[in-house]
C-alpha cells in the first residue's frame, strides 16, 4: 500500500505541482491549505507523514506543529524559507523531524519523505530479518525498535520519530562517540550539510527527556570534534 502523505501549504499552485509529482512517484497524497484543516487531518491517523509549510496566513506552520505535537508523533517535514535559520530551529525544537528549504524540487522533497519513512519502518524490518536485537538496553534506558517505543526507569519516553532514531543510534554505540555525520545518515536518512544544526537541536531535546547523571551532567555528552556519546553508568 502506498504511503499516504499530507501536504499543507497555502500556495495552491505549488501544492498541486508537488502532489502530481509525489503521486507519480508512488505516494498517495492529500492537500489542505490552512492551519486548522492541517491539524485536524494530521491528527486523524490517516497519514504516514505531514509536509508542513511554516509561512501560512492565520495559523502559522509553527503553531500547527505545536498543536500536532501536543497529541501525536506523526513524522512532520517542514518547508522553510531559504536561509531562515531561526524559523528552522523553532520547528525542530517543537518536534519537526526534518526540514526542506524552499524553493525545493519535487525530487528532493520525495527523497526526504522516503528517508523519514524508511527510518520509521526500518527498525521493524531489521528485526524481522534478524539484523537487530528486539530490545536495546543501556542502564535505565530501554528501547523496543520494532515497536518504536522507549522507556526510562520503566516510564515511557515521549519521542518524535527522529528523536527515537537518534537515541537508538546513540544507545547502540553507548560509551563511544558517534559523529554527527553518522547520526545524520542513520537518524535523518541524509548526509549532514554544512552549517546544519538539526542534529544539535534534536540531541538537545533528547537530553531534556533523559534524567541527568548523578553529578548533574547530561547523559548525552558532547565529545569535541567527534560528536555525541551516550554515557554508560
Amino acid at each position: 500500500m502506498s504511503a499516504k502523505v499530507l501536504l499543507v501549504d497555502d500556495d495552491v499552485e505549488l501544492i498541486e505541482m508537488l502532489r502530481d509529482y509525489l503521486q507519480r512517484d508512488g505516494f498517495a497524497v492529500d492537500a489542505v491549505h490552512d492551519g486548522a484543516s492541517a491539524v485536524t487531518a494530521a491528527l486523524s491517523g490517516d497519514y504516514a507523514i505531514a509536509v508542513l509549510d511554516v509561512m501560512m496566513p492565520g495559523m502559522s506552520g509553527i503553531e500547527v506543529l505545536r498543536q500536532i505535537r501536543a497529541k501525536s508523533v506523526i513524522p512532520v517535514l517542514m518547508l522553510t524559507a531559504l536561509g531562515d535559520d531561526a524559523e528552522r530551529v523553532d520547528g525542530l525544537e517543537l518536534g519537526a523531524d526534518d526540514y526542506v528549504p524552499k524553493p525545493c524540487t519535487p525530487r528532493e522533497l520525495a527523497a526526504r519523505i522516503r528517508a523519514i519513512l524508511r527510518r520509521t519502518a526500518g527498525a521493524e524490518s531489521d528485526v524481522e530479518n534478524g539484523a537487530a536485537p528486539a530490545v536495546v538496553s543501556v542502564g535505565d534506558l530501554v528501547l523496543w525498535p520494532e515497536q518504536r517505543r522507549a522507556a526510562w526507569a520503566e516510564q515511557p519516553l515521549d519521542l518524535t520519530c527522529t528523536e527515537f532514531n537518534l537515541l537508538e543510534v546513540l544507545a547502540r554505540h553507548a560509551g563511544h562517540a558517534v559523529s554527527k555525520d553518522k547520526l545524520s545518515e542513520q537518524g535523518l536518512g541524509r548526509a549532514l550539510s554544512r552549517f546544519d544544526r538539526s542534529i544539535d537541536v534534536h540531541v538537545s531535546s533528547i537530553r531534556h527527556k533523559l534524567a541527568p547523571l548523578a553529578d548533574g551532567r547530561s547523559r548525552i555528552q558532547t565529545v569535541f570534534r567527534k560528536g555525541y556519546q551516550l554515557v554508560r553508568e
